[in-house]
């Protein structure tokens, strides 16, 4: 008999919370005009309860008599509040972004308020006792506020229901930044700041308690977290890498704000959670650049850029505005690479405050006519060749045009700069240059050659090239390949189990490319330190677990992804290489290295260059891989089988190294073209 009193009372209880959510989430879908009006009607009887309130709390009882004056004074006090309320904007701020300046708002309003009271009762000579106004300041804070954060508590609940649990790890000054932005979002959930500070250790931050990095596991597992955000943006890259491999195959999503450079620089603010990114996994300290260098080429000249829209060629146009250039002419092929990279530098240009002329150009560099005109027409003294095709595979099923792009592209662009008079040209190169395998990279090797003939010849125009390998995140980069799988649910595909690269980030690669033409002779091969090669398996296997995933055969969308081997493709090799020999010297930057590499004479690269031109404009792929077997190191095996145009022609035919060999013979038959 006792149980059913208590059950009823349990259950008006339950549905009197139920019928107050419903009516709350009622409220908070009004219009927001018609909420603040609510809002403000809800103040106006705050002011008045409080007023009432007030003196029954310091009379101690309800049986006391307000006369005329002391409802006179009442009036005052609520339309002076109203006006107050009004005039400190207590109605602009959204409650749930509701932050410290809309609660000291509050506070100085029931101030306001209180002071309205207490100079109306004193100049009346109310009958009220003198403590009043003070009670009614607390009423009215305790009310205004109590009801603002009530909402927002209940917005926050919400919220809470839907959005993903995270651990900041970072307690300074970007991890708080980081707090206050994601706890006014719909997606995360912070739940607790990790730092390896002792002195932050144990601390509450913001509403958050800082737990030790040791703690990491247990608090996963505790809070059901699915993310860590990772806020040290002035931490060093062998620091970050540091957190990065502790966080190693721990069942969360690893994501990063930008670091501290690219947040001086302009580039990305703290809110921006991005994911890992390989040169976080690298972990190397970038060398600082030499500011002599990259003002010999750049500052107060006119600098062009050819490819100026893809991944290497965007990155060097990022840097030179940056270092002072006069005027940068941007050239690519592609209208809307082009229309693209010069809305960001513009974008940059009003941002920075620079003043540099951009001029952006249509054209390819396989038109002379039109190089050379450039050159003259904008006087360019300094020339950044990046225009190139340089997806190996691509390059394989596209065979003459692969070589007319790479090979005449870059002849007729340092052929025209001689003749314009530019001051400098710069070749990017690669390290599939390197005894090739593929056509891409004798076609490079190629076009250093060309720099190196034309070296040879009397002319102002001083010839370079900048070798070095993969660069992160460009286009047909691994890296975006991989992060797009993992999306997906994987698996990710690996050539080969012991397939190895040289990575470097793209901004480092181009500011060396920057430094390294400064310091240019004359047919100088320049080539990057790539530090260590990276196994690429390795790779896949960290983006995984950072991921959140565990590595393995997934067949009901779990959370595990598997890693799946699918041969090399055209032209690919195991492990790339740097150097044709040991000959090589430092120079006066210690990331730069000279390479004293063998050079045809010119006569014989312009025969060579006049046999390849009738090969690919007959679209003979045979005769292009012949010429180029003769002409680069490492080459002569090279089978043609891909070719799209040749394959559907019916033109395939195994080549053998002795078939090679009585190619070339044929071509040139004194044994030297």
């Amino acid at each position: 008999m006792l149980n059913r009193p208590r059950k009823f009372m349990t259950q008006y209880f339950v549905g009197v919370i139920g019928s107050l959510r419903d009516v709350l989430q009622k409220a908070v879908e009004l219009p927001r005009n018609i909420k603040q009006a609510c809002l403000f009607s809800l103040d106006m009887v705050y002011v008045t309860a409080a007023m009432w309130l007030a003196v029954a709390l310091r009379f101690g009882h309800l049986d006391f008599h307000l006369g005329l004056i002391e409802y006179a004074c009442g009036a005052v006090t609520l339309v002076g509040s109203a006006m107050v309320f009004l005039r400190l904007g207590l109605y602009r701020a959204v409650i749930r972004f509701m932050g410290q300046q809309a609660i000291w708002a509050i506070v100085t309003a029931a101030g306001y308020s209180t002071l309205i009271l207490g100079a109306t009762v004193f100049f009346a000579r109310a009958e009220v006792p003198r403590s009043m106004p003070f009670i009614y300041w607390i009423l009215l804070v305790v009310g205004i506020g109590g009801t603002r954060l009530a909402v927002r508590a209940y917005y926050q609940a919400k919220l809470r229901a839907v959005s993903e649990n995270v651990i900041i790890y970072g307690a300074g000054q970007s991890g708080r930044q980081l707090l206050q932005t994601l706890q006014h979002g719909e997606q995360y959930h912070p739940v607790v700041f990790v730092d390896d500070d002792l002195y932050l250790q144990r601390s509450i931050i913001n509403g958050l308690q800082v737990a030790r990095p040791e703690d990491l596991e247990q608090l996963i597992d505790q809070h059901d977290i699915t993310q860590v955000l990772l806020a040290i943006p002035s931490a060093s890259q062998e620091r970050r890498k540091e957190i990065i491999n502790s966080l190693v195959g721990l069942p969360v999503h690893v994501r990063t704000v930008p670091t501290i450079n690219e947040l001086l620089a302009g580039e990305a603010s703290v809110n921006q959670i991005r994911d890992i990114d390989l040169d976080d996994l690298l972990g190397r300290e970038p060398v600082p650049p030499h500011p002599e260098l990259i003002e010999k080429c750049i500052t107060g000249k006119v600098v062009m850029v050819t490819g100026a829209g893809g991944s290497i060629g965007a990155q060097l146009c990022r840097q030179i505005i940056r270092s002072g250039a006069r005027e940068l002419i941007l050239l690519d092929n592609s209208e809307y690479a082009l229309y693209s990279i010069e809305r960001e530098l513009r974008s940059m240009l009003t941002g920075l405050n620079l003043q540099v002329e951009l001029v952006a150009l249509l054209g390819s560099v396989q038109d002379q006519n039109r190089l050379e005109s450039i050159y003259r027409t904008f006087e360019v003294r300094t020339v950044y060749h990046a225009a190139a095709y340089k997806h190996v595979p691509m390059v394989e099923y596209n065979i003459a045009e692969g070589v007319a792009n790479n090979v005449f592209g870059t002849w007729y662009a340092a052929t025209a700069a001689r003749k314009a008079g530019v001051e400098t040209f710069v070749l990017v190169s690669t390290d599939k240059a390197v005894r090739p395998t593929n056509i891409m990279g004798a076609s490079k090797r190629l076009a250093e050659m060309i720099l190196q003939g034309l070296a040879q010849q009397e002319g102002g125009t001083r010839f370079c090239m900048v070798r070095f390998g993969n660069v992160l995140g460009s286009s047909g980069s691994v890296v975006p390949l991989f992060r797009q799988q993992v999306e997906d649910g994987g698996p990710v595909t690996v050539t080969h189990p012991d397939v190895s690269r040289y990575f470097m980030s793209i901004p480092e690669a181009a500011q060396l490319v920057l430094q390294a033409g400064a310091m240019a002779t004359g047919g100088d091969v320049f080539v990057l330190d790539m530090g260590e090669p990276v196994r690429i398996v390795d790779l896949a296997k960290r983006m995984i677990r950072l991921s959140g995933y565990e590595m393995g055969h997934n067949s009901q969308g779990g959370g595990q992804i598997e890693i799946e081997y699918i041969g090399l493709r055209p032209g690919e090799k195991l492990h790339e290489e740097l150097l044709l020999g040991t000959n090589v010297t430092g120079t006066g930057h210690p990331m730069i290295m000279r390479a004293e590499e063998e050079s045809l004479p010119f006569s014989q690269i312009q025969r060579l260059l006049a046999k390849l031109r009738k090969h690919c404009d007959s679209l003979d792929c045979d005769g292009i891989s012949s010429v180029l077997s003769f002409a680069v190191s490492g080459f002569g095996d090279h089978q043609v089988r891909h070719d799209h145009l040749w394959k559907r022609q019916g033109k395939l035919v195994a080549i053998d190294s002795a078939a090679a060999a009585s190619n070339v013979k044929e071509l040139f038959p004194d044994g030297s073209p």
